[in-house]
């Protein structure tokens, strides 16, 4: 409808539906030229108000992956100050729904649209080339933030921005995939899934920056929003302001710093299936869960905590502990905001929406971890190893937590996290993967009646309840391209009407393969072939979602879908199958699996640089890893390098990764040295047998693949002016991605290095001259 619309207001008159096409033409000018000055008069133009003159300002806090029962505002065993003061002056949910995958929530959030329909059936760096999956914002899906820009809000993005392709991500653009190219005045966080929180890949708009030695990101997100808001409201104070705030935290690695992890002491020995129960009771004390809601029982391909070792149990529950002060102290962050908006006597007429949680806990660090991406490498570890080298190369626990490590934690504790429903993260089938906490605010406009909210409701609901609250209709154009219709549902009704039947009755869910539909009280669904927590569990080979088995819950009665129906009730599932059908054709679904197809069955395609050669020069940095010479399993380089070095020289050369897994060149004290860092559990070295004379030189690095396996060994040569220096072996290579936001750099190491060698001379820049390095594959 609306595109027919659309196209009747091309062929009709611009005057009549102005409104309708986005950004707003510029004022016509209220002066008048004549021939001369003295015949002329000299008017500025007034630009309209286009907004309610009591417009509010909007914040929206998300945190990124964290359940339903972490916080203690919702029953958990995580103390959350800021969510729990919110709680007591707002209005609570507890059927808010995300998609189950982070930067997939984020795009719905954004657009009010459905994730496929925007191109987010997966992350950006596993798109795939279908419609619903190519990882790409389009045009005819005008963001929140262009929206409210162009009816005269002040726009910022703080924290992790997951939503840009990862052949975008270059400080040459192109930026319309940036926040500032999708409505935002200003950006300050990283782009990627996740980064350091110590050393993190930070950019301020389009310029890479850096935050001070031994700051916490979320802490100097916090200061930059204040910031922004106090010049808002200083420079321009008619004007109201919408805050993206969504940090990178509590998503791994867990960082925070000890006096916050400490709090927490003690506090899970009991283990997550215990946690479970104590959290379970105190939601349905608290009132937040149903007095018939069950709480349903361990997965049987999850650990349980008899299971584990009575040595590791300390190891386990001391990531647990920083996890939870991880997320208390985002919280408090929030909560610095908050206080600051009273400070200021605005927080009367600011909208505050409060999601806790992108999607379920995740479970993706499988066993726990020291080093994080182990596990999307599947790269095969034991945790005895894992503390062996934690004690041996670190220091022991004292490190967790800190920037030398990119810790997470076991699964046990995420499916805890998610109580009192099954699955985690990356299971759109279960609550426990898509169902999270939502507190509201607004003091001028709704009022605390301590009731809960119970009407089914997702993250597609958020733009279209601001659009109603503004009384903005969504353009049919905007910047020219006919709109598609928003698929959210305004959730506005409930403000008032804590009791209303719920108006959004009808949704479907799909990550990689697990999926539901669910619609008026009933939702049927399919686990999926992958398993979050357990890859061993998984069944990709001979795949085929056609013999799928379907289950079938009645939510309206069974809250955690702790009963399967589908036996009894087969017609019903029939239904809701063939409903599942229609949103998947309507929302671009298809192909079920499409989010697997880079990922699992052809990784060889995931997007990256078409390049088989590079020619880098000195100052070339914050190269994303996607577009730089790989050093994977199977790769075979040949780096030559012309430089001019002082006598003992030192410094990077290039770098590619950083401190949990990477590939280095460099010099020190004149040696030629090079380390290739296999995910912190394995560091392969090799050094010159004799130093680099000062002077000239052509330096030649050859990485050898001895097969295309993945994990397969390799062997590192070094030869200076054609002379063999040097040789080691590489046990075994990172089969996938050494990190997730760090860079390639030129005669430094930017953010943290790839090397314990030279970790306190970081970024360790080169004190030579690099005159050039040119690198390529070679057979």
């Amino acid at each position: 409808m609306r595109k027919l619309f659309a196209l009747i207001f091309v062929l009709g008159s611009l005057t009549t539906f102005g409104q309708q096409n986005l950004p707003f033409p510029y004022p016509k000018s209220a002066s008048k030229a004549g021939l001369t000055l003295k015949d002329s008069e000299h008017h500025w133009r007034k630009m309209p108000h286009r907004l309610p003159k009591d417009a509010p300002n909007i914040i929206i806090f998300m945190t990124d992956d964290t359940g339903f029962g972490n916080p203690e505002t919702f029953g958990g065993p995580i103390h959350t100050p800021t969510l729990n003061k919110l709680a007591e002056e707002g209005i609570s949910y507890n059927m808010f729904h995300t998609t189950a995958m982070c930067s997939p929530t984020r795009a719905a959030l954004l657009t009010g649209r459905n994730q496929h329909h925007v191109g987010y059936g997966q992350i950006s760096e596993f798109a795939a080339d279908w419609d619903g999956y190519i990882g790409r914002i389009p045009k005819n899906a005008a963001t929140m933030a262009q929206i409210l820009k162009a009816y005269g809000y002040k726009t910022a993005a703080f924290g992790k921005w997951h939503n840009t392709p990862t052949t975008d991500i270059t400080k040459n653009g192109p930026f319309d995939q940036w926040p500032l190219g999708l409505g935002f005045d200003y950006f300050y966080g990283f782009i990627a899934g996740e980064t350091s929180q110590w050393e993190p890949a930070l950019w301020e708009n389009t310029t890479p920056v850096t935050i001070k030695h031994g700051e916490h990101l979320t802490e100097a997100m916090a200061d930059k929003a204040i910031e922004f808001i106090h010049s808002v409201k200083s420079l321009t104070p008619d004007k109201p302001f919408f805050v993206w705030f969504t940090p990178g935290a509590v998503h791994g690695p867990h960082h925070v710093a000890k006096e916050w992890a400490d709090k927490y002491k003690g506090k899970f020995d009991m283990g997550w299936e215990e946690l479970r129960k104590q959290t379970f009771e105190r939601q349905k004390k608290m009132g937040i869960i149903p007095e018939d809601a069950e709480l349903t029982p361990i997965d049987p391909t999850m650990q349980k905590w008899s299971d584990i070792p009575e040595d590791q149990r300390a190891f386990q529950t001391r990531l647990m502990e920083i996890y939870a002060g991880f997320l208390e102290h985002t919280d408090v962050q929030y909560g610095r905001i908050v206080e600051e908006l009273e400070k200021m006597g605005i927080a009367d007429n600011t909208l505050i929406i409060y999601i806790n949680g992108d999607n379920g806990s995740s479970a993706e660090g499988i066993n726990g971890s020291i080093s994080e991406l182990l596990a999307q490498n599947a790269m095969p570890s034991t945790i005895e190893e894992q503390i062996e080298v934690l004690n041996r190369d670190y220091g022991g626990m004292k490190a967790l937590g800190g920037p030398k490590l990119e810790n997470m934690y076991h699964h046990g504790w995420a499916w805890a996290g998610s109580t009192p429903f099954k699955s985690t993260k990356l299971v759109a089938e279960h609550f426990g993967g898509t169902r999270n906490p939502m507190v509201i605010v607004w003091p001028k406009k709704i009022k605390h009646d301590g009731k809960m909210r119970s009407q089914f409701t997702h993250v597609i609901d958020v733009a279209p309840t601001i659009y109603e609250i503004l009384g903005i209709t969504p353009p049919d154009f905007y910047n020219g391209v006919a709109q598609d219709d928003i698929d959210g549902v305004s959730f506005a009704y409930t403000f008032d009407h804590p009791e209303e039947p719920e108006k959004h009755t009808l949704q479907y869910f799909e990550v990689m393969g697990s999926r539901a539909i669910y619609k008026d009280g009933w939702i049927a669904g399919v686990f999926g072939p992958r398993n979050p927590w357990n890859p061993a569990a998984s069944h990709f080979k001979n795949w085929d979602p056609e013999k799928d088995t379907w289950e079938l819950y009645h939510v309206a009665e069974d809250f955690s879908q702790a009963h399967n129906v589908a036996d009894k009730y087969p017609e019903k599932l029939k239904e809701l199958k063939e409903y599942f059908l229609v949103q998947a054709e309507k929302n671009n679904v298809f192909p079920i699996g499409g989010g697997l197809y880079t990922v699992i069955y052809h990784p060889d395609e995931i997007k990256a640089s078409p390049l088989k050669e590079w020619n880098l020069y000195e100052g070339m940095n914050r190269i994303p890893e996607s577009q730089a010479p790989k050093f994977m399993s199977g790769f075979s380089t040949h780096s030559t390098i012309k430089v001019d070095v002082p006598a003992n020289a030192s410094g990077v050369i290039y770098a590619v990764g950083g401190v949990s897994a990477g590939f280095t060149v460099y010099m020190d004290h004149g040696y030629l040295r090079a380390e290739y860092n296999a995910m912190t559990l394995n560091r392969y070295k090799v050094k010159s047998n004799k130093k680099v004379p000062a002077g000239k030189h052509t330096l030649e690095v050859l990485f050898k693949a001895k097969d295309k396996k993945r994990l397969a060994p390799a062997t590192m040569t070094l030869l200076i002016d054609g002379k063999k220096v040097g040789t080691a072996e590489v046990g075994r290579t990172v089969p996938a991605v050494f990190t997730a936001s760090e860079t390639f750099d030129v005669g430094e190491d930017l953010m943290s290095p790839v090397s314990l060698d030279y970790y306190d001379r970081a970024p360790f820049k080169f004190n030579g001259k690099i005159e050039k390095i040119n690198i390529k594959y070679i057979e």
